[in-house]
């Protein structure tokens, strides 16, 4: 989301038939509506590279790896999400629905603009939704994600990895996924403090002053 609110209230059916005809991406949160801004090539990227790997291992599976375009809803909290990657196991929703309230886990690779959200807004409502077990927030600028579970109990723990490290994901059907970072932050690397994207022949990267700047 950005500044650039819509601030005229809306309705969850006005909000869906407006979105079915924009040809841009607006979330929902309780009335409101926001753009959702266009996303770098880093990040569409390391985005990229969970799914890969999300999409393989459900195969043959009931449940579905999104990337980008499908709404998370969260009832509870009245609003609509469009997160980086999501894995739903909702076996009886239509194939034309563009939106699901089942989702096991939520993936968000952090950007300047939405950091903030990411890591309180949709955090405190991502973890509201009943069927979610796992919320994983991908840094674009160093090695790190933060895995947010549920447990037995329904309290949410926190782990951060780094580096060389490799997570752990219990949500999936066909029990655990371990994924490396080194698969992660496949084609993105650290240079000289920078992070650097590489793409065939083509590279970029921001400074280390401007990425020290931010926590995304």
């Amino acid at each position: 989301m950005t500044a650039a609110e819509k601030f005229e209230y809306m309705t969850v059916e006005e909000y869906l038939k407006f979105e079915e005809k924009s040809s841009t991406k607006h979330e929902y949160v309780d009335g409101r509506i926001f753009d959702v801004t266009g996303a770098s090539r880093r990040h569409n990227i390391i985005g990229g590279n969970v799914f890969a790997v999300l999409h393989g291992f459900l195969d043959g599976t009931p449940c579905r790896p999104f990337i980008e375009a499908m709404k998370a809803r969260v009832r509870t909290a009245n609003c609509f999400y469009y997160p980086d990657v999501m894995v739903a196991c909702d076996e009886s929703a239509a194939e034309e629905s563009v939106y699901t309230e089942c989702p096991v886990l939520i993936v968000e690779v952090l950007s300047p603009s939405t950091a903030a959200v990411d890591r309180r807004e949709k955090l405190t409502n991502y973890t509201k939704i009943p069927t979610l077990v796992e919320y994983l927030i991908v840094h674009q600028r160093y090695r790190r994600v933060e895995l947010y579970r549920k447990d037995h109990d329904a309290n949410w723990t926190k782990t951060e990895y780094r580096g060389m490290d490799h997570l752990v994901l219990e949500s999936l059907p066909k029990g655990k996924l371990t994924i490396s970072l080194d698969t992660i932050y496949k084609n993105v690397s650290l240079k000289h403090g920078s992070l650097e994207v590489q793409e065939g022949e083509e590279e970029y990267y921001i400074s280390a002053e401007e990425a020290e700047a931010l926590d995304w």
